[in-house]
């Protein structure tokens, strides 16, 4: 055989782009919106990609891939109760106690 040792053990070209990819990346996020690069790296090897995590966050990353932050609506006040309204002696200054700090101290002395 008349081919060089380097040309025999030469590795493979690799595909230039990555669109199909990035198509199988983007069609990943739409139907799930909120996945990040760990579950998006998760479906495409489930649909048999061999995919490095640090390329899929630099392609995600690139072609605006990003998830959707989808926040919770924190209710903090309970507006719908029935008893009664107590007033707020510490705003107003009038503390019950010795002196103005005793309102603002909680230790038991003892």
């Amino acid at each position: 055989m008349s081919l060089a040792h380097s040309t025999y053990y030469d590795a493979p070209m690799r595909a230039a782009d990555g669109t199909a990819r990035v198509e199988a990346m983007a069609a990943v996020g739409d139907a799930f919106e909120a996945y990040g690069w760990r579950r998006v790296q998760a479906a495409l090897r489930q649909q048999g990609w061999r995919v490095n995590h640090k390329k899929v966050r630099r392609l995600m990353r690139a072609h605006d891939l990003q998830p959707r932050v989808r926040r919770r609506y924190v209710t903090t006040t309970d507006s719908d109760y029935e008893s009664p309204i107590f007033p707020n002696m510490a705003r107003h200054g009038c503390v019950p106690g010795s002196g103005v700090a005793d309102g603002w101290s909680s230790a038991v002395a003892g």
